[in-house]
């Protein structure tokens, strides 16, 4: 069973989103928070997988939040669901160590499927937050960061950056596996000694900069 907090200041919000979720035979809303603070101080002392977060909280944002609880609570997945698509939001919710990023206008399936990529060590960016990160890929910083990119990945081995590069193509641990003819326990392992080198708190960053380094698969 996956299990959810969900952090928003409206009720109502929060009730759909309970809703929706519990509507799915492997997911448990385990506790709501109505400010980043308390959905903080929760994530502390519940056991839960995925924090879902909205932006605009009072006491502390989502974005804030998000910093905080990758330090109080490591091990659970953060979404960020706003109705803010920003660029500016997206990219630094997932700069921060968050792994998704959908708007509350998603279709009830996507927040489904979303909350068990998160749980599954995926990543997930609705069409509108991917379309941002794409326009950030190429704006006119793109080279440095290119260049910057190549020379991180330049650290890894020729099999790790096989595996990098179909992290950058969105692949879970299972898929990659099937492509490199590895167990998905052989990939896992290769995705932490990966973050360890590239110095990427999760997978999504770590897709990103194989994206901007340029990493396709290659024969595999």
């Amino acid at each position: 069973m996956i299990r959810v907090l969900v952090a928003d200041d409206e009720p109502l919000i929060r009730a759909g989103i309970r809703m929706i979720l519990t509507s799915a035979d492997d997911i448990d809303v385990v506790a709501e928070a109505g400010d980043g603070r308390e959905a903080v101080e929760t994530a502390r002392g519940t056991a839960v997988d995925v924090a879902l977060l909205d932006i605009q909280m009072p006491v502390m944002d989502g974005l804030a939040a998000l910093t905080e609880l990758r330090r109080a609570a490591p091990d659970v997945r953060v979404l960020i669901l706003t109705t803010f698509g920003e660029r500016e939001n997206v990219l630094r919710a997932l700069g921060h160590g968050g792994v998704g990023f959908l708007l509350k206008d998603s279709a009830p399936d996507e927040l489904i499927h979303a909350v068990r990529a998160a749980a599954a060590g995926n990543a997930y960016l609705s069409p509108a937050a991917t379309r941002h990160v794409v326009d950030a890929l190429a704006s006119p910083g793109a080279t440095t960061r290119a260049d910057e990119a190549r020379q991180r990945v330049d650290r890894l081995s020729a099999r790790e950056r096989d595996v990098l590069a179909l992290l950058g193509e969105g692949l879970s641990n299972a898929d990659a596996g099937r492509r490199l003819h590895m167990s998905e326990a052989t990939v896992k392992t290769y995705v932490s000694r990966i973050l360890t080198k590239l110095g990427c708190e999760n997978r999504v960053q770590a897709a990103l900069l194989a994206r901007d380094a340029g990493m396709h698969p290659d024969g595999v």
